[in-house]
């Protein structure tokens, strides 16, 4: 397919259109005829004028190239300045794509104090670049801001795809020697490196997953909240903390039956000023929202407490600085007051130095980060209560963002929180301090940039270990971001060095965008099983039924589905589950909530879209359901009244969802996870939740929660802030940071052995705390561990939805309804 008169694609049929899945190699090298022979004279004699008379009269716009596949924009050159006949970039791209598309589509722009002018654009046919053949051409421009008589603009570019099935990484699962992380990357893999996996912030002493490691080992949970407590009591050196949010009004450690001695009642204020008092490094940098502004009493519209946090700090030994969403300076003002406005710095991080076993006074640095905020709502265990302990554990800390008028005076529900976290040690817990460092150097007050420590590795060593288990229970871990320079130092301005450190080069902008790239690899690698637990699922706008042009570009949900797809028309087993929110955070009437739900459901029927396509492709019609393949959930509860339990002084208003919530007793889980994890095999309909509903939603996408959490095949894990959206993928919007790892020694074979070690563990942990009261041990961990059995145990009609309902102390039933 060509170029119309106007410039524009020609009207492409549905014949035209290709499904461009893989890996594209684009460069623009330069353009030729830009401006027309009387036009460049004109400007060619203005600038001579310009140079005898000493003066600058005429502003020229600088000049880039925007890269579109289909509808979905994905590259746009540096800006170079202005030149009247032929400009040069020399800029090449490597682009993930999974997009349907008639062309790809070159179009030069000139920009200006105000907006962008078209010069000119051209196009590809997309089939002439999925035949994976190397092109190198010259593409007539038109439709540009001048009309060209005598010459044709032109514009030089080279493209090469590769398809993604004839990728060696497609389907390979993790193989050594071959696999050493994404390449190229800011941040290298890392080996000789520990991680420990967290299921929420606390559990409670009676969690007991009973799930073995390798060797015969038992697994045993950590618990979040009190490892970090200890952590800060015992740092001698420094403590650094990053985040969304960080409260210095909560207590980390609240359970009397596990109270670390010196706990009850500390806050981690009182904590943090206690250990700069005692001369550590006590640097502090939580996300400034601009919509609070204290001299006017407004909290601001996300309620981190940033002002608060400030002041508490102020005046004492820690160093704290509230760091805002800055945009990049060659942004226009509009940009810049949308940037500080509607993203954020949503990093959660916090890095110090711990004693190293077996030493008489070594120390090493450990780096805890994920998807818990260091704030007011996130304490939760594996019970995820409603109505219990709200006058005792929740006292001072009761939240719910779903209701109006919610408050401890009015009683529950509270807001249940079911989030993952992790902490890492060895070589890429370093990664996480010099982001850290990054941020802190590029935005952090003048007065405060030399209150950095001097770090390096020689003064605190990595052990040659880090647990009993020696080399066979090591990590090789890698650290993601999403940033751009206007939040960190450290990146090339020049696009050939950004591109080689696996940087994206966009106008004046270079962005690291390796969290999504990670996702994407992670699941082009999976053999037979994908994970996931997040807060969000939105994506794939170009493959949306509507609203392609809404911008929520990341790839995440499509390449989900095309994975599915392919493994269908092959003819071989593979299964998604998905966890999210019953709804995004708030009040789930209003627009904007609505809003995101809308996006949610054009995501998951996008995705059952091309599921399905790929069930008549293999003749499965009728033998075969989308949801045999790819499944939604959300988590719920409900509790019976308890003798002794908070009574409120006042009750909601009759007829509200508040009233309602507390006359049912039951509600939703919020799930704040940001997770990704893949097991060998899984083949089930639906799951029967322990928390009255783990329910199966086929044609309504549930989000909501902020943990994510990825396990691929049972051998690769991510863990990080991220949602599944564009502000926590695109890069250039919210700050965000993750890890993904696995264990060398614990992956599956190529006989079909079955990986044992931590993330399978942390998986089968997970389940057992949705699922526990349904499937106890024995034959149901059994059905955890070998998933085909699933399908067996919960096979229901394809039109059919079973669900469970639950009432603690009662028992559950189980229900059967059409949707």
């Amino acid at each position: 397919m060509g170029s119309s008169k106007d410039g524009h694609a020609a009207a492409a049929t549905d014949a035209d259109v290709v499904y461009l899945h893989g890996v594209l190699e684009a460069t623009v090298f330069e353009a030729d005829h830009l401006h027309n022979a009387i036009h460049g004279r004109i400007i060619k004699a203005t600038e001579k004028l310009e140079q005898s008379l000493g003066a600058h009269c005429v502003q020229h716009g600088s000049l880039y190239v925007d890269i579109d596949v289909g509808a979905a924009r994905v590259a746009r050159t540096r800006e170079v300045e202005f030149h009247p006949t032929s400009p040069t970039w020399n800029q090449s791209f490597r682009l993930h794509c999974a997009y349907p598309a008639a062309a790809i589509t070159f179009t030069v722009k000139s920009q200006h104090l105000v907006g962008a002018s078209v010069l000119g654009r051209a196009s590809v046919p997309t089939a002439s670049v999925a035949a994976g053949h190397p092109m190198e051409l010259w593409l007539d421009l038109r439709g540009g801001k001048h009309r060209h008589e005598t010459h044709t603009p032109r514009l030089r570019v080279r493209l090469r795809f590769l398809d993604v099935e004839r990728d060696p990484c497609w389907d390979a699962g993790i193989r050594l020697p071959g696999f050493a992380g994404i390449k190229p990357a800011f941040f290298p893999e890392r080996t000789n490196c520990n991680v420990t996996l967290y299921q929420n912030s606390h559990l409670s002493d009676a969690f007991d997953p009973s799930v073995t490691l390798d060797g015969g080992r038992p697994y045993r949970p950590a618990r979040l909240w009190e490892d970090l407590y200890v952590a800060i009591r015992d740092a001698r050196h420094f403590v650094y903390v990053a985040g969304w949010s960080v409260n210095t009004a909560i207590s980390l450690v609240r359970d009397a039956s596990r109270m670390v001695p010196g706990a009850e009642g500390v806050t981690l204020g009182e904590l943090l000023k206690g250990k700069a008092d005692q001369g550590v490094s006590v640097l502090v940098m939580p996300w400034q929202d601009k919509t609070s502004v204290p001299f006017l009493g407004n909290a601001g519209v996300m309620k981190t407490h940033d002002e608060e946090t400030r002041a508490f700090f102020h005046g004492t030994n820690v160093r704290c600085f509230l760091c805002p969403r800055d945009a990049d300076a060659a942004l226009t003002l509009v940009q810049s007051i949308e940037i500080s406005i509607e993203f954020t710095h949503h990093q959660k991080t916090v890095t110090l130095d711990i004693a190293t076993p077996g030493t008489a006074d070594g120390r090493h640095i450990v780096s805890f980060i994920g998807g818990i905020d260091l704030c007011d709502g996130r304490y939760d265990d594996e019970n995820h209560t409603l109505f219990r302990e709200l006058d005792t554990t929740y006292s001072h800390d009761f939240m719910h963002n779903n209701f109006k008028h919610a408050s401890l005076r009015h009683g529950g529900p509270r807001e249940p929180w079911h989030d993952v976290h992790c902490r890492i040690e060895g070589p890429a817990a370093w990664d996480v301090l010099a982001n850290f460092e990054h941020r802190w150097k590029k935005q952090a007050p003048s007065r405060l940039r030399g209150c950095l420590l001097d770090l390096s590795p020689a003064t605190f060593p990595d052990p040659c270990s880090f647990n009993d288990g020696g080399d066979t229970d090591s990590w090789n871990v890698q650290v993601f971001r999403s940033v751009d320079d206007a939040s960190v130092v450290g990146f090339p301005t020049d696009p050939a060095e950004a591109a080689a450190m696996g940087l994206t080069s966009g106008k004046d902008l270079t962005i690291d965008r390796s969290i999504q790239i990670g996702y994407v690899e992670a699941i082009r690698r999976a053999r037979r099983f994908i994970y996931i637990e997040n807060q969000y699922l939105l994506g794939g706008c170009a493959s949306w039924a509507e609203d392609r042009d809404s911008g929520c570009l990341n790839l995440v949900p499509v390449e989900i589905a095309l994975k599915v797809a392919a493994k269908i028309r092959r003819g071989e087993r593979f299964a998604v589950y998905v966890v999210t929110p019953m709804w995004p955070e708030g009040e789930p009437a209003s627009d904007s909530i609505q809003a995101i739900v809308r996006w949610n459901r054009l995501t998951v029927e996008m995705m059952y879209g091309i599921v399905m396509e790929a069930i008549d492709d293999a003749g499965l019609r009728g033998q075969a359901h989308p949801c045999d393949y790819l499944n939604f959930f959300c988590l719920g509860n409900r509790e019976t009244p308890r003798p002794g339990e908070y009574v409120p002084p006042v009750k909601p208003e009759e007829g509200t969802d508040y009233w309602r919530a507390q006359a049912s007793r039951r509600g939703p889980i919020y799930v704040h996870a940001k997770l990704m994890i893949g097991t060998r095999s899984l083949r089930h309909r639906l799951i029967l939740s322990r928390h009255v509903a783990m329910c199966e939603l086929s044609c309504l996408a549930v989000s909501g929660f902020g943990l994510v959490c990825c396990a691929v095949d049972d051998e690769y894990v991510i863990v990080g802030s991220a949602n599944l959206n564009e502000l926590s993928l695109a890069g250039n919007r919210d700050s965000e940071i993750a890890e993904g790892s696995y264990q060398p020694a614990h992956l599956n074979g190529r006989d079909g052995g079955r990986s044992r070690g931590v993330v399978h563990a942390f998986r089968m942990s997970l389940w057992h705390e949705h699922l526990m009261d349904n499937v106890g041990a024995g034959a149901g961990a059994a059905v955890f561990a070998e998933l085909r059995a699933w399908s067996a145990y919960t096979r229901c009609g394809a039109r059919r939805r079973r669900y469970g309902t639950r009432t603690r102390g009662t028992g559950w039933r189980t229900c059967e309804g059409t949707c």
